[in-house]
């Protein structure tokens, strides 16, 4: 009978201990937005260095994947260039937002285009198909082709509101992943499309710039380029665990490879926007 009892209790250790030390206790799954991908893939592979013991998967998606899916508890990171309000189907109760950076979008052209910029008016009639030549803007007599975003990207939220204005973007060819849309812009002679600063200055393209105003870092701290987001890293409430939050604190602290990489780190605003759009001074 005794033996009987200290087998039981055995047992009993051994499934608490696997359950604790299991070999995905310590594994994170971090999945969504395509323009903060290539900064959580770079800081993942420093924090691993630190901490051998977790492992950090990254994925890409759309920022609508991530908000999804971490409200599904199918990752437990879900990265995002929009507020999860600004989603819809998304249950923000059941998920917390960390805004990790800040990253400024940019519409971008094939790099042979002649032209350096147009107004946002202008902007606004080639992305909703009223303007469909350079030279009606100031550019060489060329036919242009739009390539929009997928309906699930943060990175389309953002331009839209922000660039354009809540236009619609006419029907068109579209991509999904940044890295996508600059090679097909390159390739292709007459382009436009848009993505973040950490992709603008890739090559076989370039920005432009809006009003007069040029797509810099200093100029979104102001506000006085208006096409910009926070860079958010989701965690669900439930599931919530310790090695996710140290991994956000590790990546919102390592400001030297946020810059490196075209981010903005919180710190440098000179300005705060909150799910509505409301843009007010930090004092």
């Amino acid at each position: 009978m005794k033996k009987k009892i200290l087998m039981a209790l055995f047992a009993a250790v051994s499934l608490v201990t696997l359950a604790a030390c299991g070999p995905n206790s310590n594994q994170v799954t971090v999945g969504g937005s395509t323009a903060l991908k290539p900064l959580v893939e770079q800081i993942s592979l420093d924090y691993m260095k630190k901490y051998p013991e977790d492992i950090i998967m990254v994925q890409g998606g759309g920022s609508g994947v991530g908000l999804a899916q971490v409200a599904a508890g199918s990752f437990q990171i879900g990265n995002s260039d929009i507020f999860a309000e600004e989603k819809s189907g998304i249950d923000t109760s059941k998920i917390t937002g960390n805004k990790v950076a800040v990253i400024g979008f940019s519409p971008i052209v094939n790099k042979d285009l002649d032209l350096s910029g147009v107004t946002q008016e202008q902007l606004i009639a080639i992305f909703t198909g009223k303007v469909k030549n350079w030279k009606e803007v100031g550019g060489p007599d060329q036919e242009i082709t739009v390539i929009g975003r997928t309906s699930g990207s943060g990175t389309r939220v953002n331009f839209d509101n922000f660039a354009l204005n809540g236009a619609r973007e006419i029907d068109g060819p579209t991509q999904d992943a940044s890295g996508s849309v600059v090679q097909l812009v390159g390739q292709t002679p007459g382009a436009i499309s848009y993505v973040s600063f950490s992709y603008m200055n890739k090559p076989g393209i370039k920005p432009l710039s809006l009003d007069g105003v040029e797509p810099s870092d200093a100029n979104v701290t102001t506000n006085t380029w208006k096409v910009w987001s926070y860079e958010h890293m989701y965690t669900n409430n439930k599931n919530e665990n310790f090695v996710e939050n140290r991994f956000i604190s590790y990546v919102k602290k390592d400001t030297a490879t946020l810059k490196k990489l075209g981010f903005i780190p919180i710190s440098e605003m000179k300005v705060d926007r909150d799910y509505q759009g409301k843009v007010t001074p930090i004092k």
